[in-house]
């Protein structure tokens, strides 16, 4: 199972060779993109958006990976 962080991380080396290029194509800066694919910062919905509109892809494809939900089940 893969990650938000590591999903994201495919997503860039398909679309842009390296984070600068990232930034020069959103409206955020490197350093904050970086927390996100390094899973150190969670990004909130208009970030997403930025995303999404920087590597031209539907937001939802953002979310669109494997994901083991028994990791992060909540005990009742």
């Amino acid at each position: 199972m893969k990650s938000f962080s590591e999903h994201l991380k495919e997503i860039r080396k398909e679309k842009y060779n390296s984070m600068d290029a990232v930034a020069q194509n959103s409206v955020f800066d490197s350093s904050n993109y970086n927390k996100f694919e390094n899973g150190k910062g969670n990004p909130t919905i208009e970030t997403i958006l930025k995303m999404a509109s920087a590597f031209k892809i539907p937001p939802k494809e953002l979310f669109d990976f494997d994901f083991d939900i028994e990791k992060y089940k909540i005990d009742e």
